[in-house]
């Protein structure tokens, strides 16, 4: 792993664990809110990021595997849709951790 994946993973890391404190806060105090609309910010942007990714990914192996042998195209297409499903999952679950922190404002 390279320098610059590793600073991003740090700060993915960080800001993963930083978003749960402010998403469960009971009372948001008014020097806080900037924070809340950063977590929102990057609970969205970073999961829209990683989901992208992930999905050309799995794009990339599943039509590089029907290159390689056409008459496995059924058999690798049902799988592949299903993993894209799930990938896409996680994209609108970081949707609506970024609306609950929006909703904390």
């Amino acid at each position: 792993m390279n320098r610059k994946q590793t600073v991003f993973l740090a700060l993915s890391l960080f800001a993963v664990m930083a978003m749960p404190s402010m998403a469960f806060a009971e009372g948001i105090a008014p020097e806080s809110q900037g924070w809340v609309a950063l977590g929102a910010g990057l609970a969205i942007g970073l999961a829209a990021m990683g989901c992208g990714v992930a999905q050309g990914i799995a794009a990339f192996a599943a039509l590089q595997g029907i290159a390689r042998n056409p008459s496995a195209a059924g058999k690798i297409q049902t799988p592949m849709i299903i993993g894209l499903a799930l990938i896409e999952s996680l994209c609108i679950y970081a949707l609506v951790i970024g609306f609950l922190l929006q909703a904390k404002l």
